[in-house]
């Protein structure tokens, strides 16, 4: 099948009459989460019995931080260890879910402040597959990566998300991948094994940021660098919080919000995480 047959047959199958997906803002925390069954990859494992089956996955990633915005476009993308210090047995996961060049194309189409490269030079990295693989581990859901342009500012991708709305009519699952408090400096690796386990500081940021995501106050947390110190802290660099403005830019007039995985780990990482619909 030539890419306009594929093109024309994945937009005539989307059902825009369906329920509308939700969005996720997932916590992705230590690649580990991947391979470990712990709370977390068992709540993601849990919620993915709780949506619709969706038709496709696009996640925004915190490791595919790059110039200009770019989405995977490729079969079968591979599957990306973007990480070292970690076991063997990590290393050796594969994640073998289809890709699927016709939402691709769809997807750039409808990203009209950005022109959007087709890449073929990436794939599926931690920031995805380590959740997604607990969500649906058959792996026959197609599943794409966007990248996250580092040249533009908090306000740019929130409204950039807003031009993805469509894709939930669609049954497109979209899933923003970071951590709201993510500060690896600051962590207290003798603390790792600690239950919920945050700085003052870390707690008392991730409770505003729930506060003003259950408040639908979006504007302090795209300008966050308003936010004081702790916000200093929580974000040393943004490619973590990012995905959260993605996820908080699909949102409608009509969605609820509700938070899982509400948990800080080694001080200075929280894992919350945000489903909105």
């Amino acid at each position: 099948m030539n890419t306009l047959s594929a093109f024309k047959q994945f937009t005539n199958d989307l059902d825009e009459t369906g329920p509308l997906m939700p969005v996720l803002f997932v916590g992705h925390g230590s690649p580990m989460n991947g391979i470990e069954d712990n709370e977390f990859s068992r709540r993601w494992t849990r919620m993915a019995q709780e949506i619709p089956t969706p038709t496709a996955v696009l996640v925004v990633s915190a490791h595919w931080f790059t110039r200009g915005t770019k989405i995977t476009a490729m079969d079968f993308p591979e599957t990306i260890h973007d990480f070292g210090g970690f076991p063997k047995a990590l290393f050796d996961v594969q994640y073998p879910a289809p890709g699927n060049p016709a939402l691709a194309k769809e997807t750039a189409s409808l990203l009209h402040s950005a022109h959007v490269e087709l890449a073929h030079d990436w794939g599926l990295d931690h920031g995805t597959w380590t959740i997604v693989r607990h969500m649906y581990p058959d792996a026959k859901i197609p599943v794409l990566q966007l990248s996250i342009d580092y040249t533009k500012g908090p306000q740019y991708h929130y409204d950039l998300a807003r031009e993805l709305y469509s894709l939930r009519k669609k049954g497109v699952l979209i899933i923003g991948s970071g951590n709201m408090v993510h500060n690896l400096r600051m962590v207290a690796w003798d603390k790792m094994d600690v239950p919920n386990y945050g700085f003052d500081w870390a707690k008392s940021l991730n409770d505003k940021f729930k506060q003003l995501i259950s408040d639908g106050d979006v504007k302090p947390l795209i300008n966050y660098n308003t936010l004081g110190r702790e916000a200093a802290l929580a974000i040393p660099t943004p490619e973590h919080y990012l995905p959260l403005l993605y996820s908080l830019g699909l949102q409608g007039t009509k969605d609820s919000v509700s938070f899982f995985n509400d948990r800080a780990v080694a001080g200075s990482l929280t894992m919350t995480s945000v489903k909105i619909g």
